[in-house]
């Protein structure tokens, strides 16, 4: 599988696009299975379902007010939160066919992940939290009371790719959007299931999560992001503005 390491992309629409970019081309076979690690935007991602809420456009000014970049998610249902605090990651795997197996993978990605934060000292367990925003049956949460990672999946002929993000730092920032835009939106949820890992590990660092993450993914050959990838990641960006 390659590993390719990215930082900051200049926009929220563009991290997102390249994700896109990436799935595309792994489907067609130009592209082996990728692992993609990047450092985020503060970004609210919305899903396809908030879209069709009365108070959508208020949500998307909620996020802007708090400085976080609001963008439509590849995969996923309802809105999202990550900072510049956060890891972002992707797998993408090429696929004969992508539809046999997609609880599995949810299952093996979401131990993965949780197995890397136990290793940071987090009492990290797989599985919804009641309450938690963008609720999943295979988040990875901490202590079986505040969500840590959130994992969607987008599937195309060809491949599939796993989509996460895991906060470390700053999870008031993180409530205090998801507080407004969820509030405009109309979705219940209980606040205290929002957080950050630093506040179940003190001192816990991007570069120590982003090591473990990678570490948990055997045979990753380094890969740099090429231009074809990039070039079509910025004519699939408009898609992913709302």
């Amino acid at each position: 599988m390659n590993l390719l390491r990215s930082g900051e992309a200049g926009s929220a629409a563009l991290e997102l696009a390249i994700s896109h970019a990436l799935l595309t081309r792994v489907s067609k076979g130009e592209l082996g299975s990728t692992l993609r690690v990047y450092r985020p935007r503060a970004t609210v991602a919305f899903g396809k379902l908030d879209r069709l809420s009365p108070g959508y456009e208020a949500a998307v000014r909620a996020a802007e007010r708090h400085g976080y970049e609001p963008v439509l998610r590849l995969p996923g249902g309802h809105a999202a939160a990550y900072n510049a605090a956060s890891i972002g990651i992707d797998v993408v795997w090429a696929l004969d066919d992508p539809a046999t197996g997609t609880h599995e993978r949810f299952a093996t990605e979401g131990e993965r992940l949780a197995a890397a934060l136990r290793g940071l000292g987090v009492d990290a367990r797989v599985g919804e939290v009641p309450g938690e925003y963008c609720p999943g049956a295979y988040s990875v949460n901490a202590r079986g009371r505040v969500k840590l990672i959130g994992t969607a999946q987008r599937l195309v002929r060809g491949a599939a790719l796993l989509g996460a993000s895991v906060v470390v730092g700053d999870g008031a920032s993180i409530r205090a959007v998801l507080r407004d835009v969820y509030a405009a939106l109309e979705f219940d949820w209980d606040e205290s299931t929002a957080g950050a890992l630093d506040e179940e590990v003190a001192d816990v660092t991007l570069e120590a999560v982003e090591a473990a993450i990678v570490a948990a993914y055997p045979d990753l050959e380094p890969a740099d992001l090429d231009e074809q990838t990039l070039a079509l990641a910025h004519r699939l960006a408009p898609e992913r503005k709302p």
